[in-house]
């Protein structure tokens, strides 16, 4: 979200502006001469976020200060150097010459009389990089707000790293995430150097983990990560808040410390403690990507009722409002915050994807999000596919195809389903959250921890169209036996590796559960956590409505959810995708 407020130093320049232009309107007497200057119909804030010597990052915010909307934006501008406008985010950049246009995504076309929109790129250069300096927006010339030289930045921008008061459109755009340090330590332990430098989220699933850390070899309390985070250098650090009361109610295996009526507790032990720890000056320069309670709300709509997924303990939630009470809190609480950015948790395509779970669960996002006093300002955006497996992108078919004239959504793995990935989900629900009441500006995270699906069954290319079944199944590279299944998947692989804006509406592919971490139990193992058995995690298990009453495709043996899971590890990297060099 781009942000309302500009430092102290930016204002007393825009004091001094208004006073010269007083000034110059005003005679030798103090009298008005003419009629009061207008404020200027636009205003493009450039800054240079990185810069290594012959590239850089630079992020661009334009407003339009007209009193009308204006639709189809477009900013263009002249650089004074040799500078190449390479590959974008968030807009379509081009370069002609030394002629730079950048045209408006269709998803944030529209520019409202004082809204703003954010776009960014990298570039490279020789010899001197200067800002331009002078912009047009639809053709009308725009003042510039760029900032004094060595200025680190406007932190309204991406790339800076922010101060109270402001907020970025994408947390993720320019930023250096946290290492987790407890976590990169135990996948070099057991084979994983080559990627044990990746960033991974911070998970507080309990009341302890604030100060002790979360499950199984995890020491660091939120504060301990925080001071980690500045000792390295980051700007951001992701975390997942995760311990509403009667959690998970459709699992077993991630069901929490917090009965279904704790809501008081969850909101004084949980969620205000974190605040108070976030609220510290100390970390004000830090964007801090928080995930909201994954597996929740959705539960609401598809886990219910009448439904043949029902279970008493969703039905519970959904009849005393705990779930959409302690996502508002934490909105409302966490969002107070001026650098913390909140992602409510979306599930994943072979959850929600269905017509009768899609709109309906926008609906109650908005509904949680404007409760317990908080509003859509306080969220950022959606987190997709967090701890699953759904594949980011299908290369081999797409919604779309069929076979002998039959759609491939009759097919038995794809179900009627209006999505085949990730990718394609994420971007859709973004835009139906939009219509459903959330800001335009609202992103997408997309969690690639172990959704690579590499190895040697990996299909290279689509299969023959002999019947639809065979042609999706021989096509497709989520090799699960149904999309139903989540618990530590058999042939599961790291995925892409975390990025910032890879594609339109998503903010970032990130790795929000930390790879090697179980999903959960198939046995009861003896526990302060609240987790108990679940059969989901029992390789032996027949299934249940939930998963199309398939086998559970879940590897042997593996402890507490959260806890580590050798085995699982080595089977992510030896099966990634792309491939670990």
């Amino acid at each position: 979200m781009t942000g309302t407020t500009k430092p102290a130093r930016k204002r007393r320049m825009a004091l001094l502006a208004a006073s010269a232009l007083i000034a110059g309107a005003l005679g030798a007497g103090g009298m008005m001469q003419g009629t009061a200057v207008a404020a200027p119909a636009c205003t493009v804030d450039y800054k240079v976020v990185n810069d290594w010597g012959n590239g850089f990052t630079a992020s661009v915010t334009v407003t339009n200060n007209a009193a009308s909307a204006l639709s189809n934006w477009k900013v263009e501008w002249d650089y004074a150097g040799n500078q190449k406008a390479g590959s974008g985010w968030n807009a379509t950049v081009a370069q002609s010459g030394a002629h730079v246009t950048v045209t408006a995504p269709s998803w944030n076309s529209t520019l409202s009389s004082g809204g703003s929109a954010n776009f960014g790129f990298n570039g490279t250069y020789s010899g001197s990089n200067p800002a331009p300096s002078t912009f047009k927006l639809n053709g009308t010339t725009c003042n510039v707000d760029s900032g004094d030289p060595g200025d680190p930045g406007d932190p309204g921008d991406p790339g800076d790293p922010g101060t109270p008061g402001n907020r970025v459109d994408n947390p993720y755009a320019g930023a250096k995430l946290y290492v987790n340090p407890d976590w990169s330590a135990q996948a070099r332990r057991s084979g994983g150097a080559a990627i044990a430098n990746q960033p991974t989220a911070v998970w507080l699933d309990r009341i302890s983990a604030i100060t002790s850390g979360s499950a199984g070899e995890n020491s660091m309390g939120l504060r301990d990560h925080l001071d980690a985070a500045l000792a390295q250098g980051a700007t951001a650090l992701q975390m997942v808040t995760y311990n509403l009361p009667g959690r998970d109610c459709a699992a077993l295996a991630s069901q929490g410390e917090l009965g279904p009526t704790e809501i008081d507790k969850y909101k004084r032990q949980f969620i205000d403690p974190i605040a108070a720890i976030l609220s510290d000056p100390k970390y004000a320069s830090l964007r801090i990507i928080n995930v909201v309670e994954i597996d929740s709300l959705p539960n609401l709509i598809t886990n219910v009722g009448s439904r043949p997924t029902a279970t008493a303990n969703c039905d519970t939630m959904l009849a005393n409002g705990n779930y959409v009470k302690g996502v508002g809190y934490a909105l409302a609480k966490l969002g107070a915050i001026p650098n913390v950015y909140n992602y409510i948790d979306i599930g994943h395509h072979g959850w929600l994807g269905w017509d009768d779970n899609f709109a309906p669960t926008a609906k109650l996002l908005y509904q949680a999000a404007t409760s317990e006093g908080s509003t859509v300002n306080n969220v950022a955006g959606f987190a997709a596919n967090v701890a699953n497996y759904g594949a980011l992108k299908e290369p081999h078919f797409t919604i779309n195809d069929s076979v002998n004239g039959t759609s491939v959504r009759q097919s038995k793995w794809v179900d009627w389903n209006r999505y085949v990935d990730e990718q394609s989900y994420a971007q859709a629900f973004r835009e139906e959250a939009v219509k459903a009441g959330f800001r335009s500006d609202v992103g997408v995270i997309i969690d690639t921890s172990r959704n690579g699906w590499g190895g040697p069954n990996r299909p290279s290319a689509p299969a023959a169209k002999t019947s639809l079944d065979a042609f999706v199944d021989g096509s497709r590279v989520d090799r699960r036996i149904h999309t139903g299944n989540w618990c530590n998947q058999a042939g599961a692989g790291l995925g892409e590796r975390p990025k910032a804006a890879p594609a339109p509406g998503i903010d970032a592919y990130a790795w929000i559960k930390p790879p090697g971490e179980s999903d959960g139990a198939s046995e009861d193992i003896p526990n302060e956590e609240g987790k108990k058995a679940d059969q989901m995690c029992d390789p032996d298990y027949g299934g249940n409505a939930r998963n199309g009453n398939s086998k559970s495709g879940a590897l042997d043996g593996a402890p507490l959810s959260g806890h580590w899971f050798q085995a699982q590890f080595e089977e992510l990297l030896r099966n990634a995708y792309p491939p670990i060099n």
